[in-house]
Formats: C-alpha cells, sequence, structure tokens
C-alpha cells in the first residue's frame, strides 16, 4: 500500500486538530450538564427528578465518549509528530486514506479492526 503524500497528511492533521478542539469544548460545555442533579423534591415532582437524572446520565455518557476519543485524537496527533501516523498498530500495513478520512484518528487498518470487533 501507499504511504500517505504530504498533502494528505496536512489535511488529515488539520482534520485532527478541529476535532481537538470541538472535544475540547464539548467537554467543557458538557461538565454542567453531568454534574450531581440537586432537586428541591418538596416543589419539583419526582418524574421531574427522573428526568433530570436520565438526563445527567446521558451527560455523562456522551461525555465519557467524547474523553475517549479525545484521547484518540491527541494519540493521532501525536503520532503524526513522530512519523509514525497512518500505519495499523496490529498488522504495520499503511491504514488507506479513505478510512483516516473518515476516521483520522484510527489506528487499525480495516481488516485488523473487523477482527478486533469480532473477538469483542
Amino acid at each position: 500500500m501507499d504511504e500517505l503524500q504530504d498533502e494528505q497528511l496536512q489535511t488529515l492533521q488539520e482534520s485532527l486538530q478541529r476535532q481537538l478542539q470541538e472535544l475540547i469544548e464539548q467537554l467543557q460545555i458538557s461538565q454542567q450538564a453531568a454534574a450531581v442533579v440537586t432537586l428541591d423534591q418538596t416543589s419539583v415532582g419526582r418524574v421531574s427528578r427522573i428526568d433530570a437524572l436520565q438526563q445527567q446520565s446521558m451527560a455523562i455518557s456522551t461525555r465519557e465518549k467524547a474523553t475517549q476519543k479525545l484521547k484518540r485524537v491527541r494519540l493521532a496527533i501525536q503520532a503524526i509528530a513522530d512519523n509514525d501516523y497512518g500505519y495499523c498498530r496490529h498488522c504495520d500495513e499503511t491504514i488507506v486514506y479513505k478510512r483516516l478520512l473518515a476516521q483520522p484518528e484510527a489506528k487499525l487498518c480495516l481488516q485488523c479492526q473487523d477482527k478486533s470487533d469480532r473477538q469483542q
């Protein structure tokens, strides 16, 4: 497989930097939504409290997913800096550009990702 060309690498690096900023902003905004729910039950009914708890639970789940993606994005940015970006961490083959365009933080090629998904 062909290695990434300079302009392809630059496009991917710019995409990763955008994702990094978006994820940081998302985590900052969602921090309050994931905070502990405190409602005065004398003025708010049980249904409102349950709804608030469900919203909190969804916010926590969203924050966890964003945090995990942020880690993957940071690792991809570091891999670019180390000249180790675009290679499958399992088979060491080049990850195709189209896959990296769709998921620039990908660390496995499609074949290895498929195998990994089937094992889980």
